[in-house]
């Protein structure tokens, strides 16, 4: 691994700060940089900055100029993540659009449609969701069964999906669909996109013990799509996921929260059974291992990182990532919790104790968002330790022949 920048990514860093200083505010060593604020509130501050980056170049920098990008090299997208970190930024809406909904459109989409389509997303005036999870299909994604049925060239959907981020602020979204159950059910799917305001589109909000709801279902009856709004071919809409669950991986990254430092100032400053908690030899180990695991994923991303300076593609090791930082902030948020006693509870509104609050209700959805811990364990025994896969009992039998608990 190489930690050093090159002469000319060293130049690129020194150009991001100077624009990145010149328009935003650094951080004060806060988790919580900006201020809590509607979500209403905050989806026009972020395209408020979104259009401030695009207007100054750095708007979904690894995309072609034309499409509203820089052209830049993968290291320098790392670059950027690093620097940007410094600074109260805010965002939250158009990271799977940008990240997941552009690249398929980038490779799936005419010519027309990617002009119309990417600008827009880029610029962050328009903003995407993705529809592929189901009531009865979420980590075995291939067994969703929202129906999709062609007349002449337009397509008619029928179905539900669940746990659809960002839906209810969502101008389009991309769609994959059960279009032949006749076949095995890899082979039977078709991918579109949709406006989310078209005649049929019902989007209810899920409430969460957090008390936001910020994924919502979304039912579609009888809803029209033009076969030309159609990516890849019929049938093949397994094969277009997969691009977008690629880089859903790289979207999701880390998982946001309390961390080592946090934990160990928190033991610093409270008691534990009449002591201080730092003293306590249990609370060092768990210090110890979060400690162990933060240093492991830093050098697991120095290694995609010089990777990429390689110009290297990162492959499933990347799943790692996730798993470990899940898991950790889910740990140590309910450490947090526990240590606070009943000021773990009740003290919501104060940035320093409410993160443990919030991080203890949100790391379960974490460890499910963008690939299930199980899900990412298999890719990473099967992909890249080489072991066998899981015995499948639905492998090449017509989807509509596959025994349910209704039969």
């Amino acid at each position: 691994m190489d930690f050093n920048d090159t002469t000319q990514e060293a130049e690129f860093r020194k150009e991001v700060f100077s624009w990145l200083s010149a328009n935003a505010e650094l951080k004060d060593g806060s988790k919580d940089s900006l201020p809590a604020m509607s979500e209403e509130d905050a989806l026009v501050r972020a395209k408020e900055w979104q259009a401030k980056l695009y207007e100054g170049g750095w708007a979904c920098l690894h995309w072609p100029q034309e499409y509203g990008g820089r052209g830049s090299t993968p290291i320098e997208r790392v670059i950027w993540g690093q620097e940007v970190s410094k600074f109260k930024i805010p965002g939250g809406f158009f990271e799977i659009g940008q990240g997941m909904a552009g690249p398929v459109l980038m490779m799936y989409a005419n010519e027309e449609q990617k002009k119309r389509f990417l600008p827009p997303m880029a610029k962050g005036e328009e903003i995407w969701c993705q529809l592929f999870s189901e009531p009865g299909a979420g980590s075995d994604l291939a067994g969703l069964k929202t129906k999709s049925v062609l007349e002449g060239d337009t397509w008619t959907i029928n179905g539900q999906k669940i746990w659809t981020s960002g839906a209810h602020y969502s101008d389009y979204g991309i769609l994959v669909t059960r279009s032949d159950p006749t076949v095995a059910k890899h082979k039977g799917l078709t991918y579109f996109f949709l406006d989310m305001k078209s005649p049929g589109v019902e989007v209810r909000p899920i409430k969460q013990i957090s008390g936001g709801a910020n994924f919502n279902e979304v039912y579609f009856t009888d809803v029209k799509i033009p076969d030309s709004q159609r990516l890849g071919e019929i049938g093949d809409g397994w094969k277009v996921a997969l691009t977008t669950l690629m880089n859903e991986r790289l979207a999701v990254g880390d998982a946001s929260g309390p961390d080592f430092e946090e934990a160990f100032n928190l033991a610093c400053g409270h008691d534990l059974n009449g002591s201080s908690a730092i003293k306590d030899g249990s609370v060092r180990d768990k210090l110890a291992d979060w400690y162990c695991q933060q240093s492991g994923l830093k050098y697991t991303k120095y290694r995609n990182i010089s990777a990429l300076s390689r110009g290297e593609t990162p492959g499933p090791q990347a799943s790692i990532t996730k798993i470990v930082s899940g898991n950790k902030l889910q740990e140590i948020a309910n450490f947090g919790m526990d240590l606070m006693d009943a000021n773990g509870i009740v003290r919501q509104d104060d940035p320093e104790y409410g993160m443990y609050q919030m991080g203890f209700f949100g790391a379960a959805g974490i460890r499910i968002a963008g690939g299930t811990d199980e899900i990412l364990r298999n890719i990473i025994s099967e992909q890249v330790l080489g072991l066998p896969q899981d015995m499948r009992a639905d492998k090449g039998i017509p989807f509509n022949e596959i025994p349910t608990s209704n039969k």
